[in-house]
């Protein structure tokens, strides 16, 4: 059965996506994109730079993998609009994960700021994925304004507490006819796994991989688990019951005297 995932035009087989950062090095990084198989990968605009002649991040994404620009730094509406127009006028495309943080201690995703940067880049043309506190309302008008997905967080950003907002994110599944991909905060695979049962139509992670003994083989574990937990919710999960019932006959399999 082909599930795939279609956003833009695109169809995206692996619901997995990773981040990029935190990772040792690029090599790291790309043996655990390639054995993950994802196709989207999110890169923050401040580590692309195609004219120097040390290192590009670029050069280390496996041939086939969208690459999504995050405007990681930016601290208002203005700030995300700017790095997406030079990600795009950098030859980066026009895939962005709007990401305006100005709270320095929780570092939670403003909303608002969220909004307006929306608004103003889906007019332009450029695929927007907001990241976003789980919010109905901000959500409802994040997608009359064009958004292709909002990006709920799990829990704080890199604090690998799993999935903390599961009953808001739920209200999104049920109530936006977008796609919902849980971002931020998972960290373990059973975390992603939870997410795709509840219907979001995929997760991103980053630093649990990224930090973990080995993120090669966490990749794996994370990209394993979304198809598991994808799997179940399109299969159907049975609903659970208030009392006990026995999986077999608890009479009729001895000789039973009349």
């Amino acid at each position: 059965m082909e599930d795939s995932l279609k956003i833009a035009g695109k169809s995206i087989a692996n619901r997995f996506f990773i981040g990029t950062g935190k990772f040792s090095s690029y090599e790291v990084m790309k043996k655990a994109l390639a054995a993950s198989k994802v196709d989207v990968a999110t890169v923050a605009l401040r580590r692309v730079d195609t004219r120097s002649k040390e290192e590009n991040i670029l050069d280390y994404i496996p041939k086939g993998c969208n690459v999504m620009i995050n405007t990681s730094g930016a601290r208002n509406a203005d700030e995300a609009v700017r790095i997406a127009r030079l990600a795009k006028a950098a030859g980066s495309g026009n895939w962005i994960k709007i990401e305006v943080v100005k709270d320095n201690k929780y570092l939670l995703p403003d909303n608002i700021e969220t909004l307006k940067a929306t608004e103003i880049l889906a007019k332009e043309g450029f695929v927007v994925f907001p990241y976003m506190n789980p919010d109905l309302s901000i959500a409802r008008r994040m997608l009359e304004a064009g958004a292709a997905a909002v990006m709920p967080l799990g829990s704080p950003i890199g604090t690998n507490r799993g999935l903390r907002t599961k009953e808001l994110v739920e209200i999104l599944v049920k109530e936006l006819s977008i796609p919902v991909i849980v971002d931020a905060g998972l960290g373990r695979p059973s975390d992603a796994c939870t997410c795709m049962e509840l219907g979001c139509a995929a997760v991103l992670v980053n630093t649990a991989i990224a930090v973990s003994r080995d993120p090669v083989g966490y990749a794996v574990a994370f990209s394993k688990a979304v198809e598991a937990g994808r799997l179940a919710y399109v299969t159907g999960i049975p609903s659970s019951r208030d009392n006990p019932e026995p999986s077999s006959p608890l009479t009729g399999f001895l000789r039973e005297e009349s």
